[in-house]
């Protein structure tokens, strides 16, 4: 990944530059030139030319714009042109970043001088001299370097450019080289031309402002914390390096290495983390550790292995002023493999727990995060089990004034935790345990003393936190009181029972509740490996990860400063020897002579710490068994035994000084004794082994068991200062193990840089960065590796890379006889190389000469081709244009032809639809019209029928009657009674007829207002259909509107047939009935009667017909009833009918009052005066 942005970088350089970037003399005339068109090409030819350059000793890189631009330099003019262009190459700077990208280069050597100047100018020794246009590091008042630009240099003074513009004058002395361009950024600091403090620090910030955080250094791997999250991690760039698709440094290539290396040679393997405190050591160890459980896994185990982190992390690690997440102890995970190369077990060892967080922190720092955690999420039920408070609220806790830490959930954190224990199979009951013993802890910093003499000997005050801290342990009160203010001495075989005064209880409590949490972290750490045990599947194939502190130098350093710098002092031997193992096997198996490299050996500063007796471990552990020595008197025999000591310097007072690879160190003998005995008394191991619970009882055995055999001096308090070695001699044994481990593994190596101490990204502080790759011992190794022979080819690569520079053809000779021909022809000194059995060995910048040869003759390659290509390109650009056009125009007819066609189709679909939809509505015009002629001539005929029926029935009856009367002679009587009866009938039904005709009006108002609605209604229709005639005229909007009216009219409505037919029928019976023929007087007047009957019925009848169709064809109206008929059309006939009806029933009654006259005419006066009474009426009265 590196290498191709470098490369992606490099193509862009070359374009700004070839294309009219800053340039002078001849490369302007280039630029001028009739070859100008084809320079726009150009960055397709580099493309090529680079991405072909593997072999390239530079990360695969080609300088070939470099030396277009010395070309230049080599015909250029004079001083102000030159200070001209070089103040407008750099004035638009803002970034050192910036700077390396744009500012010009050196010249090149080919123009210094004679060949023995050339020649000399790739010696070791060669000097360096401040040229006009170099690149050079000056270091500010700030003690930081910057990169600028020499403008002018005259005598022993140089003119410097920063990159913010400003102008300095400093001595040609006091500046460093810089590296060319071509090199700013390399993922491995040997490739650096000049390797110095400045350069090493400006790559390192190179890569850091880009998020490239990984950089080789030799064999080491450097990673610079960047403080937030970068894009180089995950699945995706987990199968690149499985796949060997990216080759650019990383954790992952390191853990990949270690993997592959084991299975191939067999050998176990260790990956080695350190730096100080904030420099992601934890997370760079979890990182390698998911690679290796990404390729071993798949049994599970793999997936508890990662599980031991949060675990390990909340118990051992706290928040600190210079990183939030510290690990305050060291520990090395020996992975295990089968012999399928699958992840079997693991095995965790820890290191120098820091044990005096426990009751005492500075400001600003936190405890361990279990406390927290604890505090914050514990359940309901827990919390009363235990008798939890507030974090705030605990003594060992509210010290510090610092109780959470930013962007941390303590509570989710605890979760995590109990999660993370349940996977590596801790039992509920043995994490209940380990949370008891937590709040104990926790607890014990709040139990207090209260003075009970004038000697100031105290007794515990029986308070919550007491009588809490005996239910946790599972002891009595009694027993609690007794260990922390009372201690059992032997003297002279007599036991002695000694009060405690007040400090020398809290340092009692404090003792136990150190050792209660060292002791428990211990007893985490075996489980765990029980959980993690490989048993039977041990194949003893491992890779170990080590994850320990590095070199610390602070202002103020103690004993754990001291123990720190004495493991890497060991670590730094043993990378050493390995170096040069490699090295020196490498050597051996080409066959080149070789001499011994000389680099600074430690070994004194070992000596200084483990010679025996006078070392500093022997010294310590021997003032440490004095019970009235002092860290004072430690001090004095420090000087007095080890003045003499190139590696140590005495101090004042109690100080004294170290002389460690990476440089001196002062340390503060203040506390040295106490943290070395660290020794927890009897008498509280005895309290511990009382206690009921099975944690405490436990912790006690396992020390006792611990304890060593008491040591030959009279000045023992008792057997508990011999119960087990001291801190430094522990710790001695733990790395002297340690170091036997890693002896007989194949090592790799990773140093973690913090670039600032704000935790933030984007932040890079050269000072602290510099003391840290001091400290890491970066700068010497890549010295050391630089020393021998760092640039190192195969024959046949050397002779594929530069095989076409030489002047004869050698096509058919081996690749060693075209290497030795290269060397010769560019006079490259035997003393600068060096020929393998199948490599050759170069020293450093010898292989500069054939590279800038070599890209030179490139650059003239690349501007052939790019003037070939270029014409190329233009040829098939004008080729694919007219096929283009040509396509372009085929396809456009194409799709003219098909959418006229389209459009004729449619065209003659529209006209064959206006045709039929015309002849369909004409056809519906015409049917209409008849249908409403055949239903006229049915109302009229009917009427006419019905008519003329009821008068012949009448006129028969009065034939019939004046002939029995002509026969007869005599006149009959009709009595006065009957025709009263009828009389009445005939007024009931008259009434009846005024009531119905009331009836008949209100109808006749509502069919009005139907017949005004449907007036509008068909206005509309006719609207409508005018409009229907003007849309067909558009072919596509008539069709759709012509389909949704034939669906809409084509609606069937039912006729009036059955009604019409219903009518003829009451007619034709009425008319049929009325057809009586009497034999006598009686019978007529019962014809008579019985035609007025029928009259009256018909008139109910027909009334009630009328009134039950009115209101069906209303509540059809107003879309109470459905029915498919036309309601409007149908009360129009409707009332036709009845009008009809109406005008036949009145001259039918007409024609009865005649008939009931001419019978009625004998009679007296009184009924013919009702009767004319009641016809007058009846003819006056008007049928509406």
């Amino acid at each position: 990944m590196c290498r191709g942005r470098e490369r992606e970088r490099l193509v862009h350089a070359s374009c700004r530059e070839g294309g009219g970037g800053g340039g002078g003399g001849a490369h302007r005339r280039r630029r001028s030139s009739p070859a100008r068109p084809f320079v726009r090409d150009r960055r397709f030819l580099r493309v090529f030319w680079f991405e072909g350059d593997a072999d390239s000793p530079y990360s695969s890189q080609a300088a070939t714009t470099e030396e277009v631009e010395e070309e230049g330099d080599g015909e250029r003019g004079g001083g102000d042109a030159e200070v001209d262009s070089a103040a407008a190459a750099t004035g638009a700077r803002a970034t050192a970043a910036a700077a390396a990208a744009t500012t010009p280069r050196r010249q090149s050597p080919a123009g210094a001088g004679s060949p023995s100047q050339r020649d000399a100018r790739w010696g070791d020794t060669s000097s360096y001299g401040a040229r006009k246009k170099h690149r050079v590091f000056c270091q500010l008042p700030n003690s930081d370097w910057a990169l600028c630009t020499v403008i002018t240099t005259s005598g022993d003074d140089s003119v410097l450019k920063l990159p913010e513009g400003k102008v300095l004058r400093l001595k040609t002395e006091s500046l460093e080289a810089a590296n060319p361009e071509i090199l700013d950024g390399v993922d491995d600091l040997m490739q650096l031309s000049y390797l110095s403090e400045p350069s090493v620090l400006y790559n390192l910030q190179y890569r850091y402002t880009q998020d490239l955080i990984y950089t080789k250094a030799g064999p080491v791997l450097v990673a610079v914390n960047p403080f937030k999250k970068v894009p180089l991690y995950g699945n995706e760039y987990i199968d690149a390096y499985r796949n060997k698709t990216k080759d650019s440094p990383h954790v992952y290539a390191i853990a990949d290495s270690a993997l592959r290396e084991m299975k191939r040679d067999e050998v176990n393997q260790s990956i080695i983390i350190s730096g100080e405190s904030g420099a992601g050591k934890t997370e760079t160890a979890k990182i390698a550790m998911q690679y290796l459980a990404s390729l071993g896994g798949g049994g599970g185990i793999e997936y508890e292995i990662l599980q031991t982190n949060p675990i390990l992390e909340a118990f051992g690690n706290a928040k600190t002023l210079r990183n939030d997440n510290s690990s305050r102890f060291g520990k090395l995970i020996e992975i295990h493999f089968s012999t399928t190369g699958r992840i079997c077990g693991a095995m965790i060892q820890t290191f120098l727990l820091e044990k005096s967080r426990v009751v005492q922190c500075a400001v600003g720092e936190r405890s361990y995060h279990i406390f927290y955690q604890l505090c914050a999420g514990a359940p309901a039920s827990l919390r009363d089990k235990l008798n939890m408070k507030k974090a705030d609220e605990y003594k060992y806790l509210k010290q510090s004034c610092c109780y959470s830490i930013a962007g941390v959930d303590d509570a989710q954190m605890f979760r995590t935790v109990t999660e993370a224990m349940n996977i590596v199979h801790i039992s509920k009951e043995d994490q209940d345990n380990v949370f008891t013993m937590v709040s104990a802890v926790l607890w014990l910093g709040d139990v207090s003393f209260t003075v009970i003499d004038n000697e100031n000997h105290v007794e515990i005050v029986v308070d919550e936190a007491a009588e809490t801290v005996a239910r946790l342990l599972g002891c009595s009160i009694e027993d609690l009181n007794l260990a922390l203010s009372k201690r059992h001495m032997k003297v002279n075989n007599e036991n002695i029972v000694q009060k405690l005064t007040l400090s020398q209880a809290i340092d009692t409590r404090d003792a136990l509740a150190k050792s209660l949490y060292a002791s428990l972290f211990e007893w985490l750490v075996e489980q765990i490996n029980k959980s993690l045990s490989v048993g039977k599947r041990r194949t003893g194939r491992s890779i170990s990860i080590l994850d320990i502190y590095g070199f610390e130098s602070f202002d103020r350093n103690s004993f754990e400063q001291f123990c720190i710098n004495y493991a890497n002092e060991r670590l730094q031997q043993h990378f050493n020897r390995h170096l040069f193992k490699l090295e020196q096997e490498e050597y051996v198996e080409d066959g080149i002579d070789w001499a011994k490299v000389e680099f600074e050996d430690n070994q004194n500063c070992l000596n200084l710490f483990e010679k025996k007796p006078l070392g500093l471990l022997s010294l310590l552990d021997e003032e440490s068994t004095f019970p009235n020595a002092t860290d004072l008197t430690f001090a004095n025999k420090l000087k007095q035994h080890l003045n003499n000591n190139s590696c140590f310097r005495g101090e004042r007072g109690k100080a004294f000084a170290v002389r460690h690879y990476a440089g001196e160190v002062a340390y503060d003998t203040s506390g040295f004794l106490e943290k070395n005995r660290d020794l927890l008394h009897m008498d509280s191991i005895q309290f511990l082994a009382k206690c009921k619970s099975s944690l405490p009882q436990m912790f006690a055995s396992k020390m006792l068991s611990q304890s060593d055999n008491p040591l030959p001096v009279p000045y023992r308090n008792s057997a508990a200062d011999s119960q087990k070695l001291s801190v430094a001699m522990k710790f001695k044994g733990q790395l002297f193990q340690l170091m036997q481990r890693l002896e007989s593994t194949t090592p790799h190596f990773i140093r973690c840089i913090k670039p600032n101490n704000l935790q933030l990204p984007a932040i890079y502080e050269q000072g602290l960065v510099l003391q840290q790759l001091k400290c890491c011992g970066v700068l010497e190794v890549v010295r050391i590796s630089r020393s021998g022979y760092p640039t190192r080819m195969t024959h046949q690569k050397f002779a594929r890379r530069y095989g076409f520079l030489l002047l004869e053809d050698v096509a058919s000779q081996d690749p060693l006889s075209v290497s030795v021909a290269i060397l010769h022809q560019f006079n490259i000194l035997p003393e600068m190389y060096q020929v393998g059995y199948t490599k050759l060995f170069f020293r450093t910048g010898q292989i500069g000469k054939l590279e800038d040869t070599r890209n030179r003759t490139l650059h003239g390659i690349l501007r052939v081709q790019s003037c070939f290509r270029g014409h190329q390109a233009r040829r098939h650009a004008r080729e694919r244009i007219r096929g283009v056009l040509a396509l372009q125009s085929f396809i456009r007819g194409e799709n003219a032809r098909k959418m006229y066609s389209s459009l004729a189709r449619k065209h003659r679909a529209a006209i064959i639809l206006q045709r039929n939809l015309k002849c369909w509505l004409a056809r519906r015009y015409f049917v209409n019209i008849r249908k409403a002629s055949v239903v006229i001539q049915s109302g009229i005929r009917g009427c006419l029928v019905r008519r003329c029926a009821g008068n012949v029935d009448l006129l028969n009856v009065l034939r019939e009657f004046e002939s029995k009367k002509e026969v007869e002679g005599d006149q009959i009587l009709i009595k006065a009674s009957f025709l009263a009866e009828l009389q009445r009938r005939i007024l009931k039904a008259e009434a009846t007829v005024r009531e119905k005709d009331e009836e008949n009006e209100m109808l006749q108002q509502r069919l009005q207002q139907y017949e005004n609605r449907w007036s509008e209604y068909e206005q509309k229709m006719k609207a409508m259909e005018e409009m229907w005639q003007k849309q067909m005229r558009s072919l596509q909007s008539s069709l759709s509107v012509a389909k949704k009216s034939l669906a809409l009219d084509e609606t069937p409505r039912m006729s009036d047939s059955s009604v019409d037919q219903s009518w003829e029928s009451n007619g034709v019976h009425i008319g049929s009935a009325s057809q009586l023929v009497p034999r006598t007087v009686g019978r007529e007047m019962n014809a008579s009667i019985s035609v007025i009957s029928r009259l009256a019925e018909e008139f109910e009848q027909r009334s009630q017909v009328f009134a039950d169709d009115a209101k069906f064809l209303v509540e059809v109206k107003s879309g109470q009833a459905d029915a498919s008929l036309n309601p409007d059309m149908e009360l129009r006939r409707l009332k036709q009918n009845f009008d009809s009806w109406k005008k036949d029933f009145g001259s039918r009654i007409r024609e009865t009052k005649v008939i009931l006259n001419k019978l009625g005419s004998g009679n007296e006066s009184s009924p013919n005066s009702v009767k004319r009474k009641w016809w007058g009426r009846l003819n006056t009265s008007k049928f509406s």
